[in-house]
């Protein structure tokens, strides 16, 4: 509780004193109570002020046994998604929803819309607990009108360039190697959700060819690095499993077919962050409960955008 006590006390003196010093420059003011002055700055600098006490947030230590639960988790999860591609039909989410949801949905897609859903893997129809962390699994499917599947595959595969088909999630993206269709790249996040995270991730991405018209691929963040002071003299990455804990782990599965006069593309991703302690829900809490759809969202219809723009050349 010192960590959530220092942050809450810092945060309302520097409040007071901002707002005081503003009430002061005003005229006909003078009766202005001390809980009204504290009630117009918590509104005026309020974000500011987050954003500037938010810096260093209570450090996070993986623990084995949380990695021990999400290994169990991403292992049944991939059992699941391995059973689906080998049967080999209705291959995004959302053909399994009654019919009439089912062709809403598809009319939603070839709108221009994302169908987002959240999920849970279970172990003989039970939770998996997660000690110490917590499990994030979102899938999301588009439509990109016109494209043909290798359109698609052209912006996937094109990670020297993610930076710039996915910015500002994406800052820095490379090739660090590439045999075949596999693929080891380095790419640096930037998330913002009151408080502003850089992460420098390796991922080992294989794509499977399925059909003329069908692709997949598998993605592993083999390293996940929390960078501080960015852009300073002094920036260097956090040991990895000791940091903020924003995102300890993230397994994606990608799906792709060609039908219907364009391309589904659907992705589907389980990631590990932190638990929230108590106290500290207002300042961890939206980042990582709100960042792993929002981020989702994001990159589908930054594909699809990418995608639209190739195709057009």
């Amino acid at each position: 509780m010192k960590v959530e006590t220092r942050l809450f006390r810092n945060l309302r003196d520097r409040m007071l004193r901002l707002t005081e010093r503003f009430a002061g420059h005003l005229t006909g003011v003078a009766d202005i109570g001390r809980a009204s002055v504290f009630l117009f700055g918590a509104l005026l600098f309020a974000p500011g002020l987050l954003a500037s006490e938010a810096a260093d947030p209570a450090a996070a230590n993986l623990k084995p046994n949380t990695v021990a639960a999400f290994n169990e988790y991403v292992q049944l999860t991939d059992a699941r998604n391995n059973a689906e591609l080998q049967r080999g039909t209705n291959l995004l989410w959302i053909d399994g929803l009654p019919e009439g949801e089912r062709a809403q949905a598809y009319e939603a897609l070839k709108r221009g819309e994302v169908k987002m859903q959240k999920l849970e893997t279970l172990e003989n129809g039970q939770k998996i607990r997660c000690p110490g962390g917590m499990i994030h699994h979102w899938v999301g499917v588009v439509f990109v009108p016109g494209a043909k599947l290798q359109d698609v595959l052209g912006v996937l595969q094109d990670y020297d360039h993610h930076a710039q088909y996915y910015a500002p999630d994406v800052e820095r993206s490379k090739i660090e190697s590439h045999d075949g269709d596999d693929f080891v790249v380095f790419l640096r996040f930037r998330r913002h959700k009151i408080i502003t995270v850089v992460l420098n991730t390796q991922h080992d991405v294989r794509y499977f060819r399925d059909s003329e018209t069908r692709e997949h691929s598998r993605s592993f963040a083999v390293r996940i690095a929390e960078v501080e002071n960015t852009g300073n003299s002094d920036e260097r990455e956090k040991p990895p499993g000791e940091d903020g804990g924003f995102l300890w782990r993230m397994e994606t599965w990608w799906r792709m077919e060609e039908r219907d006069g364009g391309v589904y593309v659907q992705s589907e991703v389980a990631s590990l962050t932190r638990d929230i302690p108590t106290g500290l829900g207002w300042l961890i809490g939206p980042f990582v409960t709100s960042i792993p759809k929002e981020t989702l969202t994001f990159t589908l219809e930054a594909t699809r955008r990418a995608v639209e723009q190739r195709t057009k050349k």
